[in-house]
């Protein structure tokens, strides 16, 4: 799974003002025009240029291709409980036969047997499976979750989104992704 990005659009990425990204899946990125008013509302720094310039009349500016916000953005300390942060979490992947195909999420323990909607009773899994297990319980459906569902930090879902890259990373970009990467020599 990776997020489309087409390298015509010239998007900046959003660093927070610790210059790291604000999200990593999906990857902050603002529009050209997003980053330049940005830039008029003296609200980032531009860390790093595109080739490619916009001009008026009276002006002539070059492409912001990074650009780090002037006030520093709390990151939020639970993520939201949504359908696509629980495929995050599950790395995209069916939690019964790994699939990544036809994702939907199942309750481990079916809401027919009192089981709620919550990050610990659900995980991603594919439409056969899910048809599968039905409104079993884990042990009369012999399926059983490869990971123990779980409420992930931020961090957790950071660290999963570095799993799925998108599909286009400007040169400029990289010395701002991926911060625990190994150095080249």
């Amino acid at each position: 799974m990776t997020i489309a990005v087409s390298p015509q659009s010239l998007p900046a990425l959003v660093l927070n003002a610790d210059y790291r990204p604000l999200s990593y899946y999906p990857l902050s990125l603002w529009s050209w025009q997003d980053a330049i008013k940005a830039v008029f509302l003296d609200r980032v720094n531009i860390i790093a240029e595109y080739d490619h310039s916009v001009s008026s009349p009276s002006f002539s500016m070059r492409l912001p291709s990074v650009v780090c916000l002037k006030t520093y953005v709390q990151p939020s300390r639970n993520p939201a409980f949504t359908r696509f942060n629980v495929f995050l979490r599950d790395r995209f992947e069916c939690q019964y036969c790994g699939s990544h195909d036809d994702l939907t999420f199942d309750h481990v323990i079916p809401r027919a047997h009192g089981g709620e909607t919550t990050w610990e009773n659900v995980v991603a899994a594919c439409s056969p499976c899910n048809l599968r297990k039905g409104s079993k319980l884990p042990k009369q459906a012999g399926m059983f979750p490869a990971q123990k569902p779980y409420q992930p930090s931020v961090q957790d879902l950071h660290n999963n989104g570095r799993l799925f890259p998108p599909n286009y990373l400007h040169d400029s970009w990289l010395d701002y992704l991926y911060w625990d990467s190994e150095l080249q020599p």
